[in-house]
């Protein structure tokens, strides 16, 4: 047992160390972009990879290797943007909802119920089509959705918790809302939620990615990959450079950072095969 909690403690490690340096690499993407990624060459249209452009370039003469890497940051700053605010958001829901049963218990979870009726995508291109296409309307429609998650999450886990011989203890001892939340309800429920935080990464920059292709997301010309890939459909098989580069950095990020959320799953629950 001790032997297969320190493999799980290593490999969280392991994953978490990668994942870190992936985001590292994206917010100093400056540093090793050779060109601006915004910048256009006319006399390098649709060039292969090269010692001038390692990657290539795009159908107006930008450098696909630097559109890369400040794509990074707007793909990965989204996505943890979104995934903190829907976090706190679905925490704090769950935990009302959790601890004032009757009515506003039940308002909330119907809500949560009509929202999760519709599939994710589904609802974010509708939300998005209503609002306009842009990333703040992104990041909004997908909060919309995604809040539910966590907020019925948290308040199975707050309904656990209140009946815990540590919550009653401390409630008859005169602690009072606050302390209740504080000292026994956050540490019970913040490990489970930071475990599905940790799995829904890949899923959320999947559908950012997939809102980005379908032109609803970020808006050319800043770089994103999902906006990458659907402007290099016209150039598939001209240039197939264009959407393979994209498509293998959604690809490679996506498997890590689905690799740390099983490690932090593993790792928060050692007793779950």
């Amino acid at each position: 047992m001790e032997k297969r909690v320190v493999n799980k403690k290593t490999q969280f490690i392991c994953a978490a160390m990668l994942a870190g340096l992936l985001v590292i690499m994206a917010f100093i993407a400056p540093w090793f972009a050779p060109h601006d990624p915004l910048e256009t060459d006319f006399l390098h249209i649709l060039e292969p990879p090269g010692l001038l452009y390692p990657l290539g370039t795009d159908q107006v003469g930008r450098c696909i290797l630097s559109r890369l890497l400040y794509g990074a940051r707007i793909s990965l700053g989204m996505t943890f943007g979104i995934l903190i605010i829907i976090f706190v958001l679905g925490m704090l829901i769950g935990i009302v909802a959790g601890m004032r049963s009757g009515f506003l218990d039940t308002v909330i979870m119907r809500i949560a119920d009509t929202i999760l009726a519709f599939p994710d995508l589904v609802f974010a291109i509708a939300v998005i089509g209503l609002l306009g296409p842009g990333i703040i309307n992104t990041i909004g429609a997908l909060a919309i959705i995604w809040w539910t998650k966590f907020a019925r999450l948290s308040r199975v886990l707050v309904r656990t918790a209140v009946q815990s011989d540590a919550f009653l203890a401390g409630r008859m001892a005169g602690a009072g809302p606050v302390k209740q939340i504080r000292y026994y309800i956050l540490p019970s429920i913040f490990p489970p939620l930071l475990t599905q935080l940790s799995l829904d990464i890949g899923n959320m920059m999947l559908a950012l990615a997939g809102l980005s292709f379908l032109g609803l997301g970020v808006q050319p010309p800043t770089p994103e990959w999902g906006n990458m890939l659907s402007e290099s459909r016209e150039y598939l098989q001209s240039a197939p450079w264009l959407i393979v580069y994209p498509g293998i950095a959604i690809f490679i990020v996506v498997v890590v950072f689905n690799i740390l959320g099983d490690s932090t799953r593993k790792y928060l629950d050692p007793g779950r095969h």
